[in-house]
């Protein structure tokens, strides 16, 4: 069983009430706050038994007061700041994190235990969901993302996260860099280095080259890109398309 931190302390603008700024965590979708139907997905997978919502908004604690599994941590400036309060209420035994963002509510309980249940089986420290454009468009037709050429295929990046707790240590930095550039495929195709920027250019690129690039760049640490079969993992709510998108699929 896996620990989840759902990282809920950031603010986008709220499609639903103009341009106004509200917390990621709070964003209504029906009638019901966007990190709900996360919380929703985590609870209803097999793979999870606690989750730390980054998130102590006196809304969400009254919400889940009656849940015994749902835990609260203080949001911080940045993701990785609100992840690293959440990592302090975690029992020291922890071995793994699930680390999901707030703003993916077409998650489901089916794409969790794919991946979790993917990565079991492949060594590494850090896991990252990669998901074809033809899966997206198949599943969402029109949906927009931002997409990465390699030599296996086309695809975006999910939207989880799962961690060894013993390396949190030591990358925790170079992690936050990868996140900052995780929708600038070129910009972080140059933090890889020359060669595989280039490859990344002349699409020759393979996700193998990628592995040790970002092995590389998190000083040896073992990254791993999984493929999933599942949309629902990576679209998460930037823009107003998504918010149409999500509200559709969601509320009918």
């Amino acid at each position: 069983m896996v620990t989840a931190i759902v990282l809920a302390g950031g603010s986008k603008p709220c499609l639903n009430e103009g341009r106004l700024m509200v917390k990621e965590s709070l964003v209504p979708i029906g009638d019901r706050y966007m990190v709900e139907y996360v919380v929703e997905a985590l609870q209803n997978s097999t793979c999870i038994e606690t989750i730390v919502i980054s998130d102590s908004t006196q809304e969400l604690k009254d919400l889940y007061k009656d849940s015994s599994c749902v835990k609260f941590s203080e949001s911080g400036f940045t993701s990785v700041d609100s992840f690293l309060n959440a990592i302090h209420v975690l029992p020291p035994e922890t071995k793994q994190i699930l680390v999901v963002t707030a703003d993916i509510p077409l998650l489901i309980p089916e794409a969790v235990e794919h991946f979790i249940n993917t990565c079991q089986g492949i060594k590494g420290d850090l896991y990252y969901p990669i998901i074809s454009r033809e899966v997206n468009e198949k599943s969402y037709p029109g949906v927009q993302r931002t997409y990465v050429h390699l030599k296996e295929g086309v695809f975006t990046g999910g939207n989880i996260f799962l961690i060894n707790t013993e390396i949190v240590s030591k990358c925790i930095g170079e992690v936050e860099e990868l996140v900052r550039l995780r929708k600038k495929p070129l910009s972080l195709a140059s933090c890889l280095g020359w060669r595989l920027l280039l490859a990344y250019i002349f699409r020759r690129l393979s996700l193998d080259d990628a592995e040790r690039g970002v092995s590389r760049l998190l000083g040896g640490i073992k990254g791993v890109g999984v493929i999933s079969p599942y949309a629902e993992i990576g679209i998460d709510v930037d823009k107003e398309s998504d918010i149409i998108l999500v509200k559709k699929k969601l509320c009918g």
